[in-house]
């Protein structure tokens, strides 16, 4: 999977990332843009680049895959210069995801920032001066905590997001030919509504009721549950994965 921010600034530098499908970041790998600049990652599993001088909007792909990225190529003259500020936030981010903050002032160097929840250091993934994407620390408790950026001598203002731990509850017992099987997700550190997505790895295996990748809100209160609900296809082991949907708004001070 490749991680590029989506919004990087004319000539300055950025960093994107690439991950395996655990999740970790993978060195080696080549990434090919629309402009035909070519860039393989390090052994952080991450690549530094400069951002073409003009602007609109260029695409990036892994090299010998079909999927691609896009990102918006900014002006200098539209951020303000020597001032951090986080413009856009989510309101709540799972505790084993990556998030994305957008707005200006960071460094295009990923391991120029600093990124703290609740006083411990998140690793950035994917940077510009424009937009970062940040994976929260392990071992953290869920539920509300102050995060805050740094690059430099800019700081940015202490914000809230709330950390959730999502836990998935199912039989993993290999499915047989047309069981109906029910997947439920606990959201632990929010009594809130959170919306979700599912996404079926093992189509050959079972289908996913509603499609490939289904959406559903979880019950909020004490009792924070979402459910899905799986059909077998041929004996096996099915394969879902889990991610909670929020999307960016001002950040909550």
């Amino acid at each position: 999977m490749l991680l590029l921010p989506r919004k990087i600034v004319t000539g300055e530098r950025a960093t994107l990332a690439v991950l395996d499908m655990n999740g970790r970041l993978t060195p080696g790998v080549t990434v090919v843009f629309s402009n035909g600049d070519k860039f393989t990652t390090n052994a952080t599993g991450r690549a530094m680049f400069v951002a073409p001088l003009n602007i609109g909007t260029i695409s990036g792909w892994i090299q010998g895959r079909s999927g691609r990225v896009s990102s918006t190529i900014l002006s200098l003259s539209e951020l303000p210069a020597n001032v951090m500020e986080v413009g856009a936030a989510p309101r709540a981010a799972s505790m084993s995801d990556r998030f994305e903050l957008v707005g200006h002032g960071f460094c295009g160097d990923a391991d120029g920032n600093r990124v703290t929840i609740a006083g411990v250091s998140a690793l950035v993934l994917a940077s510009s001066p424009a937009y970062l994407v940040v994976l929260p620390p392990i071992d953290m408790d869920p539920g509300p905590k102050q995060v805050q950026v740094s690059c430099g001598q800019k700081t940015s203002v202490l914000f809230t997001v709330v950390f959730v731990n999502l836990v998935l509850e199912a039989n993993s017992a290999p499915l047989a030919p047309g069981e109906h099987r029910t997947l439920t997700v606990h959201v632990h550190g929010s009594t809130a509504k959170i919306n979700l997505e599912a996404r079926n790895l093992a189509e050959d295996v079972a289908e996913l009721q509603g499609g490939a990748t289904v959406r559903a809100t979880s019950t909020g209160g004490a009792e924070n549950v979402a459910k899905f609900e799986l059909v077998g296809k041929k004996r096996g082991s099915f394969l879902i994965s889990i991610r909670l949907l929020a999307p960016l708004g001002a950040p909550r001070i």
